[in-house]
């Protein structure tokens, strides 16, 4: 038998939200449109706060460099000495094919040195840190948010807070700061490879002598060209790193709950750094004139 829940007096009754298929049929699709578009909008900006309160626990755990300290070195492998064979294939076979490419686009009479020139601009301004980071997103991203993601599922996160761990400080931010360390330095690595994996190919199949390669490659070179590549390093290493462990603090639901926020965060991280991309180009390609 069903109790009736006392009400009181002058309260207001709860809402009743009437089921879309309870209305004319001519009205279910707008109707359907605009719920899906409303949750969808909460569900932004929801999101968009609650990352935004995580920053706040970041900065608090910044002040605990005893917990965190001794866990960054071990970060620090993970994230870029594991890394190494990866980022040194992709960024390799990527030098090749821009060399290869803007030698056979070129037309006749055009000095063959624009080939060492184009490849050393393309892979240290754009491929090198772009590659990079979208490669490490989904190695090093994924496994973030998979470790912290299953110890929050398994409750030792809990643990950790009931042992007066700061788990903020414990899990997030060595992994922010190795990634921050280590992106750049796997960058620097990248471009040097896609340069030199560039005239090997421009070399040995493009008939382009390595002289003129090499003439090329110092044609117009500035500094600010490497520290270019290494801003937006920098920025895509804190982006991966803060969104993918954020996604693995707040997993729930169990193992699908792992699965789901470990995919969430790769295409998340990969957007933000599509996004961080163009944005540093806007402000900072004048500068490279």
């Amino acid at each position: 038998m069903t109790v009736p829940v006392p009400q009181h007096e002058g309260a207001p009754e709860p809402e009743r939200r009437e089921h879309t298929h309870s209305f004319p049929v001519v009205q279910r699709v707008p109707l359907r449109f605009l719920r899906r578009m409303s949750r969808g909008t909460f569900g932004f900006f929801g999101g968009f706060g609650a990352r935004v309160l995580f920053v706040r626990e970041l900065r608090r755990a910044l002040r605990e460099p005893r917990t965190y300290a001794p866990l960054i070195i071990r970060q620090m492998r993970t994230i870029g000495v594991d890394s190494v064979p990866l980022v040194a294939m992709v960024a390799a076979f990527i030098g090749a094919v821009i060399a290869i490419q803007v030698r056979y686009q070129l037309f006749p009479g055009i000095q063959l040195s624009i080939v060492g020139l184009s490849s050393r601009q393309i892979t240290v301004l754009e491929t090198g840190p772009l590659l990079t980071g979208l490669v490490l997103a989904g190695r090093i991203g994924a496994k973030m948010t998979a470790e912290i993601g299953t110890m929050r599922v398994t409750e030792q996160i809990d643990a950790l807070e009931t042992l007066a761990y700061d788990p903020v400080a414990y899990l997030v931010v060595p992994r922010l700061i190795a990634a921050v360390v280590m992106l750049p330095l796997l960058t620097l690595m990248a471009d040097f490879i896609g340069v030199v994996s560039g005239a090997l190919a421009a070399v040995l199949v493009g008939g382009v002598q390595l002289t003129q390669f090499v003439d090329g490659v110092r044609l117009g070179y500035d500094h600010f060209q490497v520290i270019y590549s290494l801003i937006k390093a920098t920025l895509f290493g804190a982006a991966i790193a803060y969104l993918c462990t954020y996604e693995g603090y707040v997993t729930q639901a169990g193992a699908e709950g792992v699965g789901r926020s470990t995919a969430k965060a790769v295409v998340i991280s990969s957007i933000w750094i599509l996004v961080l991309d163009a944005a540093i180009a806007f402000i900072l390609a004048p500068y490279l004139q």
